[in-house]
């Protein structure tokens, strides 16, 4: 593929990413902001900051590829696994993946739950929306059945080091449910406008629980970072 191709065929981010021109996924304003830098920007430094050589990455709502891609390419993790329960997205996902020429990223066609089970999985216009949740949010143009495996089978066979979540308000009822004891670290977009102050205690009592704590060196608004030690600096 020549400089000229990739020009036509793809949007190359600032921090050299390439994403395929889709426009039933790259709507203009998602388009334009991966253009200018301005896509998912707070959770990809905090990802770039936290991420290790070797670690395992879990991301859970893998969204355009974005977060797994520069993980991938831009840091020394030895996997990423990635979940995402909107099919259409995994699919691109997975040709953003390829665009990359990356290679340590699997991408999972599915939720994580207590249990192993099929969930309702409603998409919305605007597909980054799109949650489990019929109620939060509007636009709602398909509804779909996705497989839900068993958060404690996939955890401990992952054993993940790194989690990064943006789950659309459904971290509240998830990260409890799951073991969290091999993570380092982790980077959650809260979506407190869902979930209630309620909800973000639940979040934050997991991470404790699993003997994370909030690191706000790398946390800014709504995207929290958490670590199990840091220098006292």
């Amino acid at each position: 593929m020549d400089g000229t191709q990739i020009d036509q065929d793809m949007i190359t981010t600032p921090r050299g990413l390439l994403f395929p021109r889709d426009m039933d996924v790259l709507k203009p304003r998602i388009a334009g902001n991966l253009r200018r830098g301005l896509y998912e920007n707070k959770e990809g430094d905090a990802v770039l900051r936290i991420v290790q050589p070797d670690d395992i990455v879990l991301e859970l709502g893998g969204g355009l590829g974005f977060i797994s891609t520069l993980i991938a390419k831009r840091s020394e993790a030895a996997h990423v696994h990635v979940y995402e329960a909107n099919g259409a997205l995994a699919d691109y996902i997975k040709r953003v993946h390829a665009a990359n020429g990356i290679e340590n990223a699997t991408v999972h066609h599915a939720m994580l739950g207590k249990r192993k089970a099929t969930k309702d999985f409603h998409v919305r216009g605007n597909i980054l929306a799109s949650s489990t949740d019929e109620t939060n949010g509007d636009g709602i143009i398909r509804t779909e059945l996705v497989d839900v495996v068993n958060a404690g089978q996939q955890t401990k066979a992952i054993k993940p080091t790194v989690l990064v979540c943006d789950i659309e308000g459904g971290e509240a009822e998830l990260l409890p449910e799951m073991d969290l004891s091999t993570l380092r670290a982790a980077v959650i977009e809260l979506h407190p406008q869902w979930i209630g102050p309620e909800g973000v205690n639940a979040v934050f009592g997991a991470m404790m629980g699993a003997g994370l704590a909030y690191y706000p060196k790398l946390s800014t608004q709504k995207v929290v970072t958490f670590r199990r030690a840091w220098p006292l600096r």
